[in-house]
Formats: structure tokens, C-alpha cells, sequence
């Protein structure tokens, strides 16, 4: 349920596909639908019959899900595909159900690089709270398409083993199961798959039928690993109830140096304010590469497809202004932090680099803006500009901060310091504990004045 994506190709009825699905019309004999749009946009890695899913968008409503497994105690920025792909759909009229695994997070979905370590029920609890809360976020609970927010703990807490072997097990067959992929290259490892990682993809079938019994959901979202798990619900919905269900994947985001998309050196880039920051999380939009930034936009953007074409012409013709980079931050940040948060980020970006006024910006979005450039504490009194120059890493030497100074390449709070022996006093310190360094036009680095 864990949502992780794969990279893009070509939509397609792959061979184990659930053969429940109808042809349906062509698509020049049926009105558009939102598949289609989400294909536009490179949205769409893998379907069980494009034509079936798009005719049933088409004549919709269709209640639909998208599972969320509660394995940390936030979303990541991974995650963010199936969020903003779940509102898009919602938007075109149809149904969403948001899914939190209370149940399959006590599990967990096998991954690649060996077996997860299992939480307790308590954490695993408090992380459903926390998931739910950002999952919500994204939704709209009012209205025809209202959303709704399920726990797949509802129906499994009270499930025997022999009920579930009995009534669950007996629909799937062994060599399925183990050729799928992250099951296949488990087994092969020295590790090798516990029994209760290699059932996961029954739970998750077992979700996709209570849903659709429930609810009458017939369409299931996620991540391109996800397709497994995913077709485990289709097929098992067609065995027991002799009924036709749709599934879509959609691709992952990889960087272009070829990174997952998602992660940094120091981990996952989260939805959570508390563990990445609103400034933080702009910056990681805002560095996106030019090879990356317009497949970014069309996936997570919900700027006009016209909007999109004139940003993309802005980075082939002036790279440098990197007005793709700076509207994916600013929109992504207002999707997932607010306004308010986006925009004290913006502003926060400007001043550091002298393009805006620093006493204008808050305390927090001021200390994680230094954090992220790279901050050193030090003791008050507090020492002469060129010894902290060398402190901040800005320069390697005392004699290269001092050059630094004569060269009028030296600034603190964005004033051009001229005396290699000024020493910043407590009127000088910003919230009255930082200082902003800047050697050059680029190059900077903050100070935590520790009282």
C-alpha cells in the first residue's frame, strides 16, 4: 500500500492483467474522460485496459482509491504523485476513498532491500492519525463526490486465520504470487521473505474487494510497484463477485543524475512541516534540474496544459531565470504548506541572497532557511567577521576571509562589511540570535549567537 512509483512508459495491458476487463469503446466514440488528461501529463504508467477505465471515467461517477501505508509518522514527498493525482480525479466529478492500512502497516509491503522492521500497534496507531490528517488534506469531503477516509484495520482486526486461508487464501494461486517481482528477487537473496511480508499482496487484494462490496469502488490507484498488489484486488474482486474492476499505476519521478526521486542524502523529503520545513521542502522544488522540472510540473502542477508549454519554452530559452523551477516550488509548497507558508519561504529565499528585507522574516522560517544553508553556533561575545567567515566554512583561512573583506565580497545581514576586525554586536543579530553570512553573490551560511 506503501505508495512508491516506477519510471514512465507506455500505457498497456500487460500479460497479468485481470481479464475482466471489457474492451470499451475507442476513443474517438466516447466523451472524454480525466484518464485522459492524466495521460496528457505523463501521469500514467500502467492500466488494466485503458479503454475500459477511460469509457467508465467517461460515464462515471466511479469511486475510486488510493491506499496509504502508515510506516513512518508522515507521508514523503513520494507519496505526493498519488495525492495530487486522487484531487485531479476527484475534480473531474468521481469519488475518492483515501485508505490508511491500520492493518497493512502492522505488516508491511516487501521491499527490494530486505525485510521491514515491524512497529508496534501503538505506533503504528499514532502514525494512522498523523497519515489520515495529511491525506484529508488533499480531498474535498463535501458535495456528490464527497471523499471518505477508511482503515483497513476496520475489516481485518477481527479476521481469523482460518477464515481468512479459507475465504481469501483459496483465490490465489503459488506461482503467481512468487513471480512477482520484489517476491522473486526476495526469495533469491540470503535474506530471503518472511510469510508475513509475502501475504501482504492478499491483504491488499482482500482491501479492493471490502471496498467494492462496501462502497461499490471499482478503480484502485498507486505507484508503478506497486501493480501487483494492485491486479491481486481486481482478480480477486472478478473470482468472488464475478465483477469487473480497473487499476492504474502511475510512473515514478526519477532525478536526471538518475536518484529516486523523493530522497536526498539525508533521507526523505516529508509532508510533515515538523521534520522538512516549508523553506526546506521550496528549495528541494527549487533546485530541480532543467531536464526535470517540466515533467515535475505536468505531473504535480495544476496549471493549463497552455501555462505548462510556455514554462517549458521559458527553460529552454532562459535557463538561467529558472522560472519553471521558481512556479513548481511556489505551487507545490502553497499545495502542501499553505500560503502563508510558501510565501514566507519565497521571501525568505529573496533576502538571503540580498533580494529581500531579513527582518521581515520570521523566526522559524529564518532559522531553517540557515539551517539548510549550513549553520554554526558560536558564544557571545561574538568574534570579528573574518574569524567567522573561516567558522562558517565560507572561507578555508583567516587570511582568505580577510581578502574576502578587502575584496568587498564580505556581507552580514546584507550590509557590506569593510573592517576585517567588526565585530557584530547584540543590536546587529536578527531575532536576536542570527546572523546571515554572505561571501560574494552566492555563497552563504548562518550563525546561531548562543547567549
Amino acid at each position: 500500500m506503501t505508495v512508491v512509483t516506477d519510471p514512465p512508459h507506455s500505457i498497456s495491458q500487460p500479460a497479468d492483467a485481470a481479464a475482466t476487463d471489457s474492451p470499451g469503446p475507442p476513443a474517438a466514440d466516447r466523451p472524454p474522460s480525466v484518464l485522459d488528461e492524466l495521460e496528457r501529463r505523463g501521469a500514467v504508467a500502467q492500466t488494466t485496459g485503458a479503454p475500459a477505465l477511460a469509457a467508465a471515467l467517461a460515464t462515471g461517477p466511479v469511486t475510486f482509491y488510493c491506499g496509504f501505508d502508515p510506516t513512518a509518522q508522515s507521508l514523503h514527498i513520494g507519496h505526493l504523485v498519488q495525492l495530487v493525482t486522487m484531487r485531479r480525479i476527484q475534480q473531474a466529478g468521481h469519488r475518492p476513498l483515501g485508505l490508511v492500512g491500520g492493518a497493512t502497516g502492522l505488516i508491511g509491503d516487501p521491499k527490494m532491500s530486505g525485510e521491514r522492521v515491524l512497529n508496534s500497534p501503538d505506533v503504528v496507531a499514532g502514525w494512522v492519525d498523523r497519515i489520515r490528517g495529511q491525506v484529508e488534506r488533499y480531498l474535498d469531503f463535501d458535495g456528490a463526490h464527497a471523499a471518505r477516509i477508511v482503515n483497513n484495520l476496520d475489516w481485518t482486526g477481527d479476521l481469523t486465520a482460518i477464515g481468512f486461508l479459507r475465504d481469501v487464501g483459496k483465490h490465489y494461486r503459488m506461482g503467481r504470487m512468487l513471480a512477482k517481482e520484489t517476491v522473486a528477487a526476495r526469495l533469491n537473496s540470503e535474506e530471503g521473505l518472511s510469510f508475513t511480508e509475502f501475504s501482504y499482496q492478499i491483504l491488499q487484494g482482500l482491501d479492493f474487494l471490502e471496498l467494492y462490496r462496501r462502497y461499490g469502488c471499482t478503480l484502485q490507484s498507486g505507484g508503478n510497484d506497486q501493480w501487483g498488489n494492485l491486479i491481486s484486488g481486481t482478480e480477486l474482486i472478478h473470482k468472488v463477485e464475478g465483477a469487473d474492476a480497473h487499476a492504474f499505476t502511475t510512473p515514478l519521478l526519477t532525478k536526471a543524475d538518475g536518484t529516486k526521486f523523493g530522497k536526498t542524502e539525508g533521507g526523505a523529503v516529508w509532508l510533515d512541516p515538523e521534520l522538512t520545513s516549508p523553506y526546506a521542502f521550496y528549495q528541494f522544488w527549487f533546485n530541480s534540474d532543467d531536464r526535470d522540472v517540466d515533467r515535475y510540473l505536468r505531473i504535480l502542477s495544476f496549471r493549463s496544459e497552455a501555462e505548462l508549454d510556455e514554462l517549458a519554452v521559458a527553460t529552454r530559452e532562459r535557463s538561467h531565470a529558472r522560472e519553471a523551477q521558481r512556479a513548481l516550488a511556489g505551487e507545490v509548497t502553497e499545495l502542501v504548506h499553505g500560503q502563508q507558508a510558501a510565501d514566507a519561504a519565497v521571501a525568505a529565499s529573496a533576502a538571503l541572497f540580498g533580494r529581500g528585507e531579513l527582518s521581515a522574516i520570521d523566526a522559524p522560517t529564518l532559522h531553517a532557511a540557515l539551517a539548510e544553508a549550513g549553520l554554526s553556533t558560536v558564544d557571545a561575545p561574538v568574534p570579528s567577521v573574518v574569524e567567522l567567515l573561516r567558522l562558517s566554512g565560507l572561507t578555508s583561512s583567516l587570511s582568505e576571509a580577510r581578502r574576502a573583506v578587502a575584496e568587498g565580497g564580505a556581507n552580514i545581514n546584507n550590509r557590506r562589511v569593510t573592517d576585517p576586525d567588526f565585530a557584530p554586536g547584540g543590536e546587529d543579530l536578527l531575532h536576536g540570535r542570527y546572523l546571515v553570512l554572505r561571501r560574494g553573490k552566492r555563497s552563504v551560511a548562518g550563525i546561531f549567537v548562543r547567549s
